[in-house]
């Protein structure tokens, strides 16, 4: 508004990096600046809809707190240097520490709302280097809940799907808020008749009736779950997975459950990141056998599948994202990781590491870095992510780098380079895509034999340690975070109210 009229505008095709949608845009563009974001159609994906962050997240782009060179720390005090100057500092410091205190030492963790590319050649960069340290699953607080090497937590069912759905169960998640695009076609779905079930820690307000709500502390949702199954078991006349008893409630989600054909069993994100993350995933997979339905994660972030897949996750013997925070590494990169804001565990023990290099296109982590290195977002880099029913959408960059910003996967490929690794001679964002997924072409899914949500953990009823790390509507990363007009919602001002 008052800066530019529509026809003056650059149109260019993006893709959301908030949430697992992957809400196709239509980013408008006025001298090398973002001025609007608005949908781009796609039946199979978000329809003709994008949620609020998907589009004003953009006024962080031309932040003030933009990273735009290089900067190191000498003797408490920031300093702008040049790439090389600063490139050259990070890959000898990692020559030393891996030198003196073996290749373990090193570690890195990543953002899932970083692209297919940087993830994989981030995983290739730690590996390269002999350390298996490398985790994305930065809010979780159970780390034994991982699909198997290569393969990847998913939705469960194709995005277009949940409009059909005739009954649904939603185990740990503010719908509404954490997926409001997934939230509309679950609402078409009861507009037609579908029945919603919840587990949750409270009654909430998702704008579509909720047939039955059961409502337990979170640090007890695997008993709770767990008598929904209870219930299941008494109506089929069938031994139960845990001797537990049903209550009403309990037997009104699993007789909605046993009814209709099309159905699911969805985990949200305090699911996710639970204590008990593996029981409630067992739990859901027998209830969902039982009722004919399928069974899934909603997923966090833009790349939550397509982490897991290019195996941003510790390898045998690697240290988890907590562990790491709790300063278990001598030496730390951030890839798109602001601590504390996106991780469960606070992070200030990094500050005690001998180097921590925070790559972000934000001035970021200045207690803790030693390093700041300007990555590009998503508007200033080409990349692919990954959404929740595992299609691989691509995008290019809408808007030249601001500054001196590079683009992540090139910053790591040059690091690969000056470390002497081998397989960092890309070329391209595409040249990395690739190698990592290959014959996925954009809009393609990726093989379903590498989307596995089976268990087969024991289940564990008892309380659960700690209540999960979930981020509010607004906090969910980096760029929503920065945006002037989602820091002015309600939403974001209850947030706000409840961390202090």
């Amino acid at each position: 508004r008052y800066n530019a009229r529509s026809w003056e505008l650059g149109r260019r095709k993006s893709v959301s990096p908030h949430d697992s949608t992957g809400a196709n845009l239509i980013v408008q563009v006025k001298n090398n600046q973002v001025m609007r974001v608005v949908p781009f159609e796609n039946e199979d994906v978000n329809e003709c809809w994008i949620a609020d962050r998907d589009r004003f997240s953009y006024e962080a782009l031309n932040s003030d707190e933009r990273l735009t060179k290089p900067m190191i720390k000498q003797g408490g005090v920031w300093k702008e240097v040049d790439w090389q100057t600063a490139l050259e500092y990070v890959a000898n410091g990692l020559k030393d520490i891996k030198a003196g205190q073996g290749a373990q030492a090193i570690g890195l963790l990543a953002s899932p709302h970083s692209t297919v590319e940087e993830l994989a050649l981030a995983g290739a960069l730690v590996r390269g280097l002999g350390s298996s340290n490398i985790d994305s699953r930065l809010r979780a607080a159970d780390f034994g809940n991982a699909a198997a090497e290569g393969e990847a937590r998913w939705l469960g069912l194709p995005i277009a799907a949940l409009s059909d759905l005739q009954r649904v169960l939603v185990v740990g998640s503010n719908l509404r808020k954490d997926h409001p695009l997934f939230a509309q076609r679950i609402r078409q779905a009861v507009r037609k008749g579908a029945q919603v079930n919840a587990l949750n820690a409270a009654v909430q307000d998702w704008a579509m009736p909720v047939a039955n709500t059961l409502v337990a502390d979170a640090v007890r949702w695997t008993e709770a779950l767990a008598c929904i199954a209870a219930a299941v078991a008494e109506f089929k006349n069938t031994a139960a997975p845990v001797s537990v008893q049903a209550d009403d409630t309990a037997r009104a989600i699993a007789a909605s459950l046993l009814g209709g054909e099309k159905k699911a069993v969805l985990l949200g994100n305090g699911a996710a990141h639970h204590a008990q993350a593996a029981s409630l995933l067992a739990l859901a997979q027998w209830i969902a056998t039982q009722t004919g339905a399928s069974f899934g994660y909603l997923t966090e972030a833009a790349n939550t599948v397509g982490a897991q897949l290019v195996r941003a996750l510790p390898g045998k013997d690697g240290l988890n994202a907590a562990q790491m925070l709790t300063g278990a590494v001598k030496a730390a990169l951030l890839l798109n990781v602001e601590r504390g804001a996106d991780t469960a565990v606070d992070g200030q023990a990094l500050a005690n590491a001998e180097m921590v290099v925070t790559l972000s296109p934000f001035k970021t982590n200045l207690d803790i870095s030693d390093v700041l290195l300007p990555i590009a977002p998503f508007s200033e880099t080409s990349g692919s992510f990954v959404n929740a029913e595992g299609r691989l959408q691509s995008f290019n960059a809408v808007v030249k780098p601001l500054g001196e910003t590079r683009p992540a996967w090139k910053v790591l490929r040059v690091l690969g380079n000056l470390l002497g690794l081998g397989g960092f001679g890309q070329e391209s964002s595409q040249d990395v895509l690739a190698q990592v997924l290959p014959g996925v072409s954009s809009g393609g899914f990726v093989s379903a034999t590498r989307l596995n949500n089976r268990s087969t953990v024991a289940i564990d009823t008892s309380v659960a340690q700690g209540q999960p790390c979930v981020a509010p509507i607004y906090q969910l990363d980096a760029l929503v975070r920065r945006a002037g007009s989602l820091q002015l919602t309600a939403d974001a001002r209850a947030a706000s109210e409840v961390s202090a």
